[in-house]
């Protein structure tokens, strides 16, 4: 083996910008009980894979994990190899993207994380990892809080509800002429979320640049996605992930993935049918971005992919 191929992986501290922070709640989170880190992590690893898994090892928890961000912030590697870096680290064993199931009653949102292990994990490893994290991502019961009004001695109440009540303050009700209506706004046709998101595709990734017309042909395609509880981020991650050195019709391809990727309808955790669990933590392929169970994964990739590898 060549001297160059054990040098040390890049650390964070190399990059020459600083590394944005993913929004709250997304990005790196790493595993529990790791073994502090040393020159020889990811020796075994090629050249291009362990300068990738170093740069990521030292990124701060919550740093930004997506393709586009990794390659702007270190000097040597653009996106496709970062994807394809990413892609070999997962099929290694040191990471798994998911996506969570994030808050509480009403306020549950996905939210996109890589779970990052400095040494190699099996696909066995990952799966009772990945159920213990969804076990723990599970939401406490809570009592709803109190308004501030509500007393909360229950004495005080009992004796609040002794006192006779007082008569309502009559109130004379306002003037229809006290002031006028405001004049209805002119109505503007405001492009929906899903033509907005094809739109800027172009602006991630130069290779789905899509015309108005492409947009809105493709609009109701996308709008299914949004139907089935993603959003803009993770359409356009699937979209643009994996991409050949060219796309001879963007239009063409972006209608193929709308079709042949479209992941599954999740339901709100309010409508779920009492005493049936709501899954929480849903793996995506680390190739393609299409989300499953994680018995569905392995080594990070789902079948379609698994049978594309050349591997």
């Amino acid at each position: 083996m060549a001297v160059s191929d054990l040098s040390p992986a890049l650390r964070a501290s190399a990059s020459s910008r600083a590394h944005p922070k993913a929004k709250p709640g997304y990005g790196k989170r790493s595993v529990q009980d790791q073994r502090p880190s040393h020159k020889g992590d990811f020796a075994m690893l090629p050249e291009r894979e362990r300068h990738i898994a170093g740069y990521v090892d030292a990124l701060p928890e919550g740093a930004a994990m997506d393709i586009k961000s990794l390659a702007r912030s270190q000097p040597l590697y653009g996106q496709m190899a970062v994807g394809s870096a990413l892609r070999a680290l997962g099929v290694a064993g040191h990471l798994r993207h998911v996506r969570c199931l994030s808050g509480e009653g009403g306020q549950v949102r996905w939210v996109t994380r890589t779970f990052w292990s400095r040494v190699a994990r099996d696909n066995e490893w990952w799966e009772v990892f990945l159920a213990a994290e969804e076990r723990g991502s599970a939401p406490q019961e809570a009592a709803a809080p109190l308004p501030p009004w509500a007393p909360t001695d229950p004495a005080a109440s009992e004796a609040s509800a002794s006192v006779p009540a007082q008569p309502p303050v009559t109130t004379v009700p306002q003037q229809r002429t006290a002031e006028p209506e405001p004049e209805p706004e002119a109505t503007v046709d405001r492009p929906s979320p899903a033509f907005l998101a094809l739109a800027r595709l172009g602006r991630t990734d130069s290779r789905l640049a899509l015309s108005a017309a492409d947009c809105a042909a493709l609009e109701q395609a996308a709008a299914e996605w949004f139907a089935h509880g993603v959003d803009a981020d993770y359409l356009t991650r699937v979209l643009t992930a994996g991409l050949p050195a060219s796309v001879d019709s963007p239009f063409g391809f972006v209608r193929r993935r709308l079709r042949d990727k479209i992941p599954p309808r999740l339901p709100a955790a309010a409508l779920a049918v009492p005493g049936t669990p709501v899954r929480r933590l849903i793996v995506e392929c680390t190739e393609c971005g299409v989300p499953g169970r994680p018995e569905a994964f392995r080594d990070g990739l789902c079948r379609p992919c698994r049978q594309l590898d050349p591997a």
